[in-house]
């Protein structure tokens, strides 16, 4: 049963092993649901970093209102554009005209935008301040290595401290320690291609528009950010994005404007373009023994239609959701019984 335990040295009910988005949605819905009746703490050695300024994402309705009923949502004013329009397009790189396959305002209910784009270090340090506000334990320590037992795992931290927890929640990324500690294996494939990522300044406003242009190479996304700005995914073959990155920024402009399009007029970067390579990889089991995946440690997928986030999203609250109700129950949170409801629960999400 999970309880209020006031020693220092007394075991954790939840470990989270990263302290990025997913992470921190994690602890913050479970200290918000439970209060000081769940011991937790977020281990993560860059937990007091800003992270990358490039990074952005496409947070959709349903993610959202989760972050409004956490009381994080509401520190994103400002930051966070919606999406109100979406416009697809399909043509050649040198074609005068791009013909307009599909135009659509982007409602998830009348009024309610589909998605919001953020920034995605904007919303690291409202889920953290979130946490910190309600009493989370954050430390800035990665957990090295874990061991399962039979009512409690073992944690040894990097800052040289040894832990013990119910339950261990990976959420350390695409290539997850615990998830290799544990000994599950994941299946899936290189594309073969990469996303190069930037910040776009404009001279005209974008009217909340995204575009997603599909040109021979792959996908370019125009994803509209606050203000004259956009972040842009431009898709090309992973040694092609590496050379396009490591162009003058000039140059970068050069190659950069007969995909992005003229409408907004002149462009500007505002920050240095970074290449991701894209890959599909999923976890051949998303629990082990005291242990549930969430995030990219459980599923990473191309990002096209920006569902990378949302799904580890998805993933903090239906894991959140079945610790909740097993507190409920006096049960123990790392139970087999629990996990396996977990599992079931994420399997299903597409």
């Amino acid at each position: 049963m999970i309880a209020a335990v006031s020693a220092a040295n007394a075991p954790y009910d939840v470990v989270v092993a990263g302290g990025g988005m997913v992470g921190l949605t994690l602890a913050v819905a479970l200290r918000s649901a439970l209060g000081e009746g769940v011991r937790l703490v977020v281990c993560d050695p860059a937990i007091d970093d800003d992270g990358s300024p490039t990074r952005a994402s496409a947070l959709a309705a349903g993610p959202r209102r989760m972050l409004e009923r956490l009381d994080v949502w509401r520190a994103m004013d400002g930051l966070a554009q919606p999406i109100r329009r979406m416009e697809i397009t399909d043509s050649r790189l040198a074609d005068a005209v791009r013909p307009q396959f599909l135009t659509f305002d982007a409602e998830a209910e009348p009024g309610e935008p589909v998605a919001h784009m953020i920034a995605n270090r904007d919303l690291v340090a409202a889920l953290r301040a979130r946490a910190r506000a309600l009493g989370v334990e954050l430390r800035a320590s990665a957990a090295r290595d874990a061991r399962a037992g039979p009512i409690l795992s073992t944690v040894d931290l990097s800052d040289g401290a040894r832990i013990e927890a119910r339950l261990i929640v990976a959420a350390d990324g695409a290539k997850s320690r615990l998830r290799d500690l544990a000994g599950i294996g994941t299946i899936g494939w290189s594309y073969a291609q990469a996303g190069i990522v930037a910040t776009i300044g404009h001279e005209r406003d974008h009217d909340g528009l995204a575009r997603q242009h599909f040109l021979p190479a792959g996908p370019f996304a125009i994803l509209p950010m606050t203000g004259r700005r956009c972040s842009i995914v431009w898709n090309e073959r992973v040694e092609d994005a590496r050379d396009i990155c490591a162009l003058p920024p000039d140059d970068f402009l050069a190659e950069l404007t007969p995909r992005f399009g003229r409408e907004l007029g002149r462009l500007t970067l505002l920050d240095r373009p970074v290449a991701f390579p894209f890959a599909l990889k999923i976890a051949r089991s998303f629990v082990a023994a005291r242990l549930a995946l969430i995030g990219d440690a459980a599923h990473v997928v191309h990002p096209i239609a920006g569902q990378g986030v949302n799904l580890g999203l998805r993933d903090a609250a239906a894991l959140a959701q079945e610790i909740v109700e097993a507190a409920r129950l006096g049960l123990d949170p790392g139970g087999s019984d629990v996990l396996r409801q977990d599992e079931r629960a994420r399997r299903a999400d597409p």
